[in-house]
């Protein structure tokens, strides 16, 4: 496995990563004495029961449900669709091998290093609250992996660093309509996978595990919402939220959840991780806006990673320069108040 680091990022992180939460491996176990014994990165996380380990879902009721999905890397083919921008596409070794998954660490090369150990096969994803279809869903179930499409999108990280991503993947508001979700849903959330056998990273409360996301219903069901299931034309890999994914590319990246294990129909807001760990920081919207800044950074402007130019600095757009799709979700809301 080849790692990609980005030097300059190095000498900057403790600016950019979140403070309070980074810590490099070899602090953390100095801290704790051993990993899982301390309570040094989020307070608000400090008194969180232990998390029991998930299973990705109950077994799925059909042999068509319990088909297996592509194991990570394996070769997927895609239609080319008009979602693409022209900016220069991010090099694989970047987009696997510089990542946030903190279940894994929270160094960059950290998921890339330890994810290998997650277990992705068989999988399944529970669905849950308001919807007239609960049950456990395999991913061929959830996903027609004969109409994949693949989508280059702009991923703009809160830490004010962006790459440009091919996924691929399908619609979110088609796996949507497959749940059947009641006129009451207003809301959807999504949860990530959670082992603490297999995810070195949630032995420390950095967050309140397990991760959990969420989306206004109108949001999940917008035309840029998607389901990835791989990225470069193959099956995802684990540190990428192998094997199934979220990708919102007009909102800051961790509003993506990765590795799915369950989605929940909700007639009221959902708590999600970041906004309980930094309500102040981290609002439950996320939508890349230049013009307010986090507050500890700017964020009128985005470091490129692993693109033409190295460490090529650039512009933030509105909505990372997806208005014309989005835009329109947010019309009378303020935009700084509801960040």
């Amino acid at each position: 496995m080849k790692f990609w680091r980005n030097p300059e990022y190095q000498t900057l992180r403790s600016e950019l990563t979140p403070e309070g939460l980074f810590l490099d491996r070899r602090t953390l176990m100095a801290a704790t004495g051993a990993l899982g014994a301390g309570t040094i990165l989020n307070p608000l996380a400090a008194d969180a029961a232990p998390q029991k380990p998930q299973t990705a879902g109950a077994p799925p009721a059909t042999a068509a449900a319990a088909a297996q999905a592509p194991q990570p890397g394996a070769t997927l083919t895609a239609r080319r669709t008009t979602y693409a921008v022209a900016d220069v596409l991010s090099s694989e070794d970047a987009v696997t091998g510089y990542n946030n998954f903190y279940e894994f660490g929270t160094d960059k090369s950290d998921p890339a290093r330890f994810a290998d150990k997650m277990t992705v096969s068989p999988w399944s994803v529970s669905v849950e609250g308001e919807t007239d279809a609960p049950r456990s869903y395999g991913l061929r179930e959830l996903v027609d992996y004969s109409k994949l499409e693949e989508r280059v999108y702009r991923h703009r990280c809160v830490e004010a660093w962006s790459m440009v991503v091919p996924w691929v993947g399908v619609p979110m508001a088609d796996v949507i309509r497959k749940l059947k979700p009641k006129a009451s849903a207003r809301f959807v959330q999504f949860e990530t996978y959670l082992n603490p056998k297999e995810m070195r990273g949630v032995r420390l409360p950095v967050l309140d595990w397990p991760y959990v996301e969420g989306l206004r219903m109108d949001e999940a069901m917008n035309e840029l919402a998607f389901m990835a299931v791989g990225v470069y034309g193959k099956a995802l890999p684990k540190q990428n939220g192998a094997p199934i994914r979220t990708v919102l590319p007009w909102k800051y990246g961790f509003k993506g959840t990765k590795s799915i294990v369950r989605i929940r129909f909700l007639k009221s807001q959902p708590p999600t991780s970041w906004n309980k760990a930094g309500a102040n920081e981290y609002g439950f919207y996320s939508n890349v806006n230049p013009e307010v800044d986090h507050p500890r950074w700017s964020q009128a402007t985005e470091r490129v990673i692993g693109g033409k130019g190295f460490n090529e600095r650039r512009r933030t757009e509105m909505f990372n320069g997806y208005s014309k799709q989005v835009a329109s979700l947010y019309a009378g809301m303020d935009l700084a108040k509801n960040y």
